[in-house]
């Protein structure tokens, strides 16, 4: 029997329970979590997702997870959570859990809404990036508003939803099996087409999906509004990063950055009070501009001509040469 209690405050810390958990593939796990006193839960729309607190998983202290089910009673959050063997342990502590364990969770927040005005909208997901994909299919299926679905795994077997998707989208979805061969999936040249004024794309899933697509879209002349995407990590570092000596040109300061530290995060360390919000290179906020050196850019947020300009994502973007000086 639906409860009678008032819902749960839509600000601070949501205490949940795990209601059921079932293996939708070999490697990723549904959970359906409510509130242990059964209120109603506060209300989220397509693209939304939770951060889960993680404690003792890896020095991994939150993850955040898409929400699926757009068409909810407000009863119960649904996600589905992909195990990662090299991960640093917040899938693991997410696998671990059994019904009736309870977790804490910041409430919904949307960073990948579905574009407010009517327009047909292209739905690409690979892997666990089906999840906020899914959310929006029922959306646009229950507003019978004009989509397609693209969604690709390595195989059947490793396809979470399939048989949601199909159940859903009918005969929008189109699903693509490339055995861990990229030219047997997904043709995004073909796929995205010409750029239409009524036509958004929203893109989840691999970093390598999403660059690729953001790639083509920008090679066939799509304005960069009508590209839309979600993130929940910075790029990885890599074997290639090298330190840097940052000069600070307002106030005279110079720090040393080691290889696998961020420039922001070392600004920060340092005392200093720079503007920032993803940490993911998709918002823009911690751009300055290099005064001197050489920039390798890996941010989402800034264009070309930006870029041509001096301008750099302190959260993600790395330095090609020894020495770069900021207008900080």
């Amino acid at each position: 029997m639906p409860s009678s209690k008032s819902p749960i405050p839509t600000t601070g810390t949501l205490v949940l329970e795990l209601a059921s958990a079932e293996a939708l593939t070999p490697e990723v796990r549904r959970l359906r979590l409510r509130s242990p006193d059964g209120r109603q839960l506060p209300a989220f729309s397509a693209g939304a997702h939770i951060r889960v607190h993680t404690p003792g998983a890896g020095g991994e202290p939150t993850r955040c997870y898409s929400l699926v089910n757009s068409d909810s009673d407000g009863r119960t959050y649904e996600i589905a959570v992909k195990l990662e063997a090299t991960g640093r342990g917040g899938s693991r502590f997410m696998h671990q859990l059994a019904a009736g364990d309870r977790l804490a969770a910041d409430p919904p927040k949307n960073d990948f809404a579905l574009h407010a005005e009517p327009h047909e909208a292209l739905l690409i997901a690979g892997g666990i990036g089906i999840t906020p994909i899914l959310s929006m299919a029922r959306q646009l299926q229950a507003a019978g508003r004009p989509y397609a679905l693209h969604y690709g795994a390595r195989s059947e077997e490793l396809m979470p939803y399939r048989t949601e998707i199909e159940a859903v989208a009918g005969a929008q979805a189109h699903l693509y099996f490339d055995g861990g061969d990229p030219s047997r999936g997904m043709q995004l040249a073909s796929m995205l087409g010409a750029p239409q004024a009524s036509r958004h794309v929203y893109v989840c899933g691999p970093r390598a999906l999403i660059d690729a697509t953001l790639a083509e879209a920008r090679r066939l002349g799509w304005p960069r509004s009508h590209v839309h995407f979600e993130l929940f990590a910075a790029p990885a570092a890599t074997a290639a990063d090298r330190g840097v000596t940052v000069h600070l040109a307002r106030s005279g300061r110079q720090l040393d950055v080691p290889a696998g530290t961020s420039i922001l995060d070392a600004l920060v360390a340092a005392g200093c009070d720079p503007l920032f919000d993803c940490r993911r290179g998709e918002c823009g906020m911690c751009a300055v501009r290099m005064l001197d050196g050489e920039a390798e850019h890996r941010d989402y947020a800034l264009s070309d001509e930006e870029h041509a300009e001096g301008m750099v994502c302190l959260c993600v973007s790395r330095a090609r040469s020894p020495r770069i000086t900021l207008d900080l």
